[in-house]
């Protein structure tokens, strides 16, 4: 199982929110480029990113950065960006830029052609945010109306599904070890879980099943409940 240990940038800074609230956000770092090289030397082979800035307006000011760190860790390891990826164009200005694999979520779940057409570009993951399974999008303020289960099959373009309990996001509870499983018995796509891990044993029990392809950590990592050397060694 592979570890995606997570960078978030908020005007240019290493931030985590929690529960995705823009006001309930905590910083651990100014240098996102140290931050990634320190993860790639503990032995992660991707590193995962969103722009909360571009997915909050729709603006990339954090592009350059994101370029920075793909340059920085460029043959060994490979970088993952979501927030804000909302058109062809900006697939291709972030693939433009060294990232390997773009994450979409509102953009996806809106229009699922869409994924198809940017999978042309460069690789895809859907991002699927859920609370109790319902699709939520828009920087979780709206419900989709739909559920996870029944969406996995509008994607034969994806490479990968990243999978978010919504409620989990940010609190250390552990991971929605069910719901992820029963998602990647639905579909023959990697799913990254994403959301809740807070300790060892959580991701123990993550690597206990094989069809799960990844997983995101982030404050977990930030708050020293362990290290991305410790992280590698469980999941490997």
């Amino acid at each position: 199982m592979i570890l995606y240990p997570a960078i978030d940038l908020l005007g240019g800074e290493v931030v985590r929110l929690r529960q995705g609230e823009y006001g309930d956000s905590t910083v651990y770092g100014s240098d996102p480029v140290e931050v990634a090289r320190g993860f790639v030397e503990a032995g992660a082979t991707w590193v995962h990113m969103v722009d909360l800035d571009a997915a909050r307006s729709g603006k990339a000011h954090n592009r350059s950065l994101i370029g920075a760190v793909a340059a920085a860790v460029a043959g060994r390891a490979e970088v993952q960006v979501g927030g804000g990826v909302r058109t062809v164009a900006d697939a291709r200005e972030l693939r433009d830029a060294g990232v390997a694999r773009v994450v979409m979520g509102s953009a996806a779940v809106g229009d699922p052609s869409l994924v198809e057409k940017v999978a042309s570009v460069v690789p895809v993951a859907v991002g699927l945010d859920h609370r109790e399974g319902n699709v939520a999008t828009h920087g979780w303020t709206e419900s989709s109306g739909r559920m996870v289960l029944g969406m996995l099959g509008d994607y034969p373009s994806a490479s990968a599904f990243v999978i978010t309990d919504i409620s989990r996001d940010g609190m250390l509870v552990g991971p929605d070890l069910d719901g992820l499983v029963a998602a990647a018995a639905a579909t023959g796509v990697p799913v990254i879980a994403s959301g809740g891990v807070g300790t060892l044993a959580h991701l123990r029990e993550l690597a206990a099943f094989p069809q799960l392809g990844g997983v995101i950590v982030g404050k977990a990592i930030y708050e020293g409940r362990f290290t991305v050397a410790e992280a590698v060694g469980v999941l490997s």
